[in-house]
């Protein structure tokens, strides 16, 4: 799996946000799962909800068997499980949080904007395929309905 950490994601309005991409460790063009939100892209479950990362470890040794869990993330997919499957999954700080600078602004509309173009800029990159699925719980998921529902619409990839 190849990491680009902390990779420049342009909004509409100019602001930049920060994105860690991984990538199956082979040459192509990858269909794409994006996460995007407030918690932190870099930190780690241990740090985050110490208690659930326990109980993940003394309850589920099998997950630990199947993934190192190096960059497991509250709420989002472990890409360790998903990049051997020939996916992308891009992890986006939303404005103000992380890495992301800026005025942090949850599930608001300008938010569910960058949210699109996040989305985007992800479908227009040389390791996606163009198709971009939205993955998460909770507030991942919440997000990723309501940048559904954007005015804006997504372009699609280009025929070819």
């Amino acid at each position: 799996m190849l990491l680009d950490k902390d990779v420049a994601v342009p909004m509409r309005d100019g602001a930049v946000l920060r994105a860690n991409v991984f990538c199956p460790d082979a040459p192509g063009k990858f269909p794409v799962l994006m996460t995007f939100g407030p918690y932190g892209k870099d930190v780690h479950l241990s740090q985050f909800m110490p208690d659930a990362w326990e109980a993940l470890q003394r309850r589920h040794p099998e997950i630990l068997k199947a993934s190192s869990c190096k960059y497991l993330v509250f709420e989002t997919p472990d890409p360790e499980m998903w990049a051997p499957h020939g996916y992308a999954v891009v992890k986006v700080d939303s404005r103000g949080s992380g890495k992301s600078p800026g005025k942090l602004d949850v599930n608001s509309p300008a938010e569910f904007r960058d949210f699109h173009d996040a989305i985007e800029w992800a479908a227009a990159q040389p390791w996606s395929s163009g198709k971009v699925g939205l993955l998460g719980i909770s507030y991942y998921a919440a997000g990723a309905a309501r940048s559904g529902c954007s005015e804006s619409p997504i372009t699609p990839p280009a025929s070819g």
